[in-house]
């Protein structure tokens, strides 16, 4: 049978000294501990990774430091592990940081594992069975119940052998991950090596790279080009999430790089320090120091936060109460001290201060631009949906449309917030609008149906108010309308030129209206309107200035000022310049003669359009300029053509 890899980590956890690192030699014949220190002193500092055989497939392991001074490089270890080897040793039993490990990896969110039981070549038959029913019973109710308990001994061999079954049935029941995302990997490690350059090592959490690929290092903010690339100590063309491996970019310094940086692409990722969290706080029974540890968090409390391979000092804000009780699961908002990058549904671990222990853990929401108020309506509902929504693409994609300023997101503004790739984001999208739930109002633009619904009903609504107020104008100015709903002007676009494809509106004088309005004038009015009308019809092309036409009409001057203001929006008067106003047939009828006059010449000398007309300069050549802006005329010093000739 042919073996292929797979890209998949699984993680050693467990108590110090209970051989961790000898099994995963007898496992991969790779020796993990690689600094000078941990061979001297015969325990396991750093992270280690080894590639391992089950079956047909090749995967990854990553072994973990086992003493309670390195769990924060556990919990590094942790947060690239798609399942785990518990490992406990049979003269020991369960230690302290075996109960702290596995209540980080259940806060991490692993659900895969099996249980080695070490050193079985230390103790009898009667110790064997006695730890094997202590382990059964502790795990009865976590993530490794039904997991398998297999015992066996690093320096004889024996249960070896089933071991590897195990794993192999393990490995294989779990599928690789998926490589569709963005690409991310947490620095585990940076060096240089001789010939090559810097050497950044981690395993990506997301996505997948390639040889020449551009590459962004954060929070510096430098990129780079990957010039090599190795998976498990191998030449590789490419990387997957969930491999270990060495990425060589020449351009950055090593020394400028630390644990906790993270690889990506740009376009996506910005150092963060604010974030919104679901959290879980273990059990009060579940503390490793019950009488030094806290039995809640308050609003204010100083923690650990550690996420991929960071670990930031944060400031903790519950957003249900002002208090978080031990075992409950809640909201927050974390302040951290120094920016760090995260993705919508990363896990983390928070850790007290001092003394040093978990105390809880989680998924992240997302990241904020600010601190939120806790007694701000809404805001905590809006956490809620948040936080729901964040654990499903589709959900999540459809929140961020639903959410979105201006009632509506582009692809790249949603790129950068659902951290999807271009390709999966235009999938999804696809999906929801076959669905129904999303609207595209515009060529790129994308609206929630609700939204685009409950927009549709202020703007109709809106018009027929502006009716009810104004019943003698044809409609309202789109610029107005849109003042009643905080859109961009595309998405008000889109929902009007939705709304008049549907018959709900029409234009009229370049106004918008219901299609059931007529303009109408009541009393007075309509008698005074057609006076106006009369006056500037009569008059052609040497109409009155606004005095003089009230003063000949003797209306009073705030009537006529509304009057002809509505006149204007009918289209029935047109303004050419500011104190000028023609009857709209006198601007016809001097279009025509304009075009009359091309059709025969192609100049007109601005002088010679009084004589067209058959008036003076004064209404002449502010009518001329008025065809200038229109679109009819196109000027040239002091001569005029026929606009597009």
């Amino acid at each position: 049978m042919s073996s292929k890899a797979i890209n998949l980590t699984l993680g050693t956890a467990g108590h110090i000294d209970h051989g961790k690192t000898a099994l995963v030699k007898c496992l991969t014949g790779c020796e993990t501990d690689r600094l000078k220190a941990e061979k001297e002193r015969g325990m396991s500092i750093d992270l280690g990774h080894a590639p391992c055989q089950a079956g047909n497939l090749h995967f990854g392991i990553v072994d973990v430091p086992g003493h309670e001074n390195f769990v924060k490089t556990m919990v590094a270890g942790a947060s690239c592990m798609d399942a785990v080897m518990l490992v406990v040793a049979a003269d020991d039993g369960i230690m302290p940081q075996t109960r702290e490990h596995l209540d980080i990896l259940t806060l991490l969110g692993i659900r895969h594992g099996l249980v080695a039981l070490t050193k079985i070549d230390r103790v009898d038959a009667k110790r064997l069975a006695e730890v094997q029913m202590q382990l059964a019973g502790y795990l009865r109710d976590t993530f490794l119940a039904d997991s398998p308990i297999l015992p066996v001994s690093n320096t004889t061999g024996q249960g070896l052998g089933d071991l590897v079954a195990a794993l192999d049935k393990l490995v294989h029941s779990i599928p690789g991950r998926r490589v569709d995302g963005v690409f991310r990997l947490p620095v585990d490690r940076a060096f240089s090596a001789k010939g090559y350059g810097t050497i950044v090592a981690g395993v990506p959490l997301a996505g997948s790279a390639n040889l020449g690929d551009d590459i962004l290092l954060l929070p510096a903010g430098v990129t780079g080009r990957i010039r090599r690339i190795e998976v498990y100590g191998q030449p590789a063309e490419q990387v997957l999430a969930g491999q270990c491996a060495s990425l060589n970019v020449g351009q950055w310094d090593h020394h400028q790089i630390e644990r906790g940086n993270t690889v990506t692409v740009a376009g996506y990722f910005e150092p963060a320090d604010c974030y919104a969290c679901q959290i879980r706080l273990l059990s009060p029974e579940l503390l490793l120091d019950k009488g030094a540890g806290p039995t809640g968090l308050k609003s204010g409390s100083r923690v650990k936060l550690h996420t991929g391979t960071s670990e930031v000092v944060a400031t903790v804000y519950p957003m249900e109460s002002a208090e978080l009780k031990a075992g409950q699961e809640s909201i927050i908002q974390v302040r951290l001290n120094v920016p760090a990058v995260a993705a919508p549904g990363d896990r983390f671990i928070l850790r007290t201060l001092s003394p040093v222990q978990t105390i809880g853990g989680g998924r992240i929401i997302e990241d904020l631009p600010r601190r939120l108020k806790r007694g701000r309506p809404g805001v905590l509902d809006d956490l809620q949906r948040r936080a729901k929504a964040v654990v499903d693409e589709p959900r999540w994609v459809e929140y961020c449309v639903r959410t979105a300023r201006q009632l509506a997101a582009g692809e790249d503004a949603l790129a950068r917030r659902t951290k999807l790739t271009r390709p999966r984001l235009r999938q999804v999208l696809a999906d929801l609008q076959s669905q129904g739930r999303l609207v595209s109002p515009a060529a790129g633009l994308f609206m929630h149906r609700d939204t685009v619904a409950s927009m549709r009903a202020i703007l109709i609504e809106a018009v027929g108010q502006f009716h009810r107020e104004s019943p003698d104008s044809p409609g309202i100015l789109p610029g107005d309308l849109r003042d009643h709903i905080a859109s961009s002007k595309t998405a008000f676009d889109g929902l009007i030129a939705g709304l008049k494809a549907e018959g709900r509106l029409v234009e009229m004088a370049g106004r918008l209206a219901l299609p059931e309005h007529r303009p109408s004038f009541a009393g007075a009015d309509a008698q005074h309107v057609k006076a106006i009308e009369r006056c500037f019809e009569q008059a052609g092309f040497k109409p009155p200035k606004f005095d003089e036409m009230v003063d000949q009409l003797k209306l009073d001057r705030r009537t006529a000022e509304r009057l002809v203001k509505t006149l204007l929006e009918h289209g029935r008067l047109v303004r050419v310049s500011d104190d000028l106003v023609f009857h709209e047939t006198a601007v016809e009828r001097a279009r025509q003669l304009l075009l009359e006059h091309f059709a025969k010449d192609e100049r007109l000398e601005s002088v010679d359009f009084k004589y067209l007309l058959d008036t003076t300069r004064k209404f002449a050549l502010p009518l001329l300029d008025y065809f200038d802006r229109v679109g009819v005329t196109r000027r040239v010093g002091n001569t005029r053509h026929l606009k597009g000739r």
